[in-house]
């Protein structure tokens, strides 16, 4: 059966607390799994949640910050110890090459084949590897050190429309056909193209957004997604802070969702300056800013993505 949602593995920001592991994140799509972000303790964590390495399809890092990598050599390690056989791709910035190769032989361990290594670089990257079912852009952000954002995009589809098909005499073997090639011959001879049968089902789309200012890369994430993931590591009273250290405030995470048309808002990266009777307060403060669903999350919190957007009906032909 096909899952697409989030499993929070961490949602810490520098310093892990004893509710909050550091980051990790396991984004579940139709067999495929993105780890966004392995902090340290995040091989513990997918214990708990009952998340095994061999779910692991992605390793996705956003940059180079401990608390966003550490968790990094137990992850490859645990691939390769487990004999997970299917490809792993490795995303992370260019620029930090050397901390990756670093973080991926921390130790001695018999290596795994299986790792491939995908570094981005520039303002913008597009992956559409031919075995995935989506593509992953990944999108400089604004931060102390090199920063990406990734946007996981499914390709819009299509949903038949059995009375438009009746009206034309397509059915049975002539229906898939009609979906494989984009035209068909009908039994009265006339030729039915799929556009005349079929609506387009829009794709569904995910952004994850780690530590950044607000910038055009955020923006461009953001832009139209069913689910935005976003750090919102301070209140906004501690604004200037959040700005001299590249991060976002609740409020600014909760404008972004609003300018961005985002259907459903997840925040995470949690400053350990706060006490957990402040927690209502993130929540309030997005809440100001977007009238969407928020969800203000906990370790090993699962969130589904939201069901699909309708499909947009084309005129009669």
């Amino acid at each position: 059966m096909s899952v697409r949602d989030l499993i929070v593995l961490g949602s810490a920001s520098a310093v892990p607390t004893k509710a909050r592991n550091h980051n990790g994140y396991l984004l579940r799509w139709d067999g495929q799994g993105l780890l966004f972000d392995p902090g340290e303790g995040t091989q513990r964590q997918m214990a708990h949640a009952g998340v095994a390495a061999n779910d692991v399809t992605w390793i996705c890092v956003t940059h180079f910050h401990g608390d966003h990598c550490l968790g990094v050599p137990g992850i490859v390690q645990r691939i390769a110890r487990d004999g997970v056989e299917h490809p792993v791709n490795a995303v992370f910035p260019a620029s930090g090459a050397e901390y990756w190769q670093r973080l991926r032989y921390a130790s001695a361990f018999h290596d795994t084949e299986v790792v491939r290594e995908w570094p981005v670089s520039g303002e913008r990257t597009a992956l559409d590897l031919e075995d995935a079912p989506f593509s992953l852009v990944a999108r400089r952000l604004s931060h102390p050190v090199e920063a990406y954002g990734y946007r996981v995009e499914e390709p819009d589809g299509v949903t038949m429309l059995p009375e438009r098909l009746a009206a034309k005499g397509v059915r049975g073997p002539l229906v898939r056909e009609l979906q494989e090639r984009g035209r068909v011959t009908a039994p009265d001879g006339t030729t039915v193209a799929l556009e005349e049968c079929s609506t387009r089902r829009p794709g569904q789309k995910v952004a994850f957004v780690m530590d950044t200012r607000r910038c055009d890369g955020v923006r461009d994430l953001a832009a139209g997604v069913d689910m935005l993931v976003i750090e919102s590591t301070f209140l906004d009273e501690d604004s200037p802070l959040a700005a001299r250290f590249g991060h976002l405030t609740a409020g600014q995470a909760g404008r972004v969702a609003a300018d961005a048309g985002v259907r459903h808002l997840v925040l995470t990266h949690f400053s350990e300056r706060y006490r957990a009777e402040d927690e209502h307060r993130f929540e309030d403060e997005a809440a100001a800013e977007f009238g969407g669903a928020i969800s203000l999350v906990h370790d090993l919190d699962r969130i589904p993505l939201p069901p699909r957007r309708a499909a947009k009906p084309r005129p009669p032909q």
